[in-house]
């Protein structure tokens, strides 16, 4: 009798730590803004690529510039939609901890990018790119679902092979836009998918609720 006891103890401790790390988690991140941010670069490297694009260092910079815009206000407009339409959220600026917590990784992006082009050095941009978004997930990892440390280490492992690679070439755009397709589709689905558990968990909480109070 006693052992049955302690065994349903430590399930409850165990259900309750598990609903903790649940509430902990940051639902900010858009896992359809994610992909469509991916399938995006994926294109805009595609059309850079090709001979009808100015081959020329310029035009490129302005092409990424311009993609990094659109998945920023794609990823930015799913955030604040999150942050004023979801009644667990509050209107709380201290539930967007988690977002100020990269923002250190992508500053630190932007100076070297800053840098890399005003010394003419802007091949190993791609390298810088990949690292700064690897950073950026790994320093997530304990607010966004385990996994994503994994696209945080495919970032990172891209970006250091880019930067030790032996003539490297900015004009080339397809290893970053496949590189960010496929990190930007993995961490998006990963997203997506803990979304639709968290939905169901609640769904059944609120069912249980209900069933309780009858």
């Amino acid at each position: 009798m006693l052992t049955e006891h302690i065994k349903e103890a430590l399930s409850q401790v165990k259900e309750l730590q598990r609903m903790v790390m649940e509430r902990q988690h940051f639902r900010g991140y858009s896992g359809w803004a994610r992909i469509v941010s991916g399938t995006l670069a994926l294109i805009a490297s595609a059309i850079m690529a090709s001979r009808f694009y100015p081959q020329n260092t310029r035009s490129h910079i302005l092409g990424w510039g311009a993609l990094f815009v659109v998945a920023l206000v794609l990823n930015g407009a799913a955030l604040v939609y999150w942050f004023f339409h979801d009644p667990k959220v509050g209107r709380d600026i201290a539930r967007l901890k988690p977002l100020f917590d990269s923002l250190p990784a992508l500053a630190v992006g932007g100076a070297l990018t800053a840098a890399m082009l005003m010394n003419d050095t802007h091949q190993y941009l791609f390298g810088i790119w990949m690292c700064m978004f690897g950073l950026s997930n790994l320093g997530s990892r304990y607010v966004l679902p385990r996994m994503i440390m994994l696209v945080g280490i495919f970032y990172i492992v891209s970006g250091i092979a880019w930067l030790l690679a032996p003539s490297v070439d900015f004009l080339n755009p397809l290893p970053m836009g496949i590189v960010f397709f496929a990190g930007e589709w993995a961490g998006g689905l990963i997203l997506h998918m803990d979304e639709r558990r968290y939905i169901l968990i609640e769904r059944y909480q609120d069912e249980h609720e209900r069933g309780d109070t009858e």
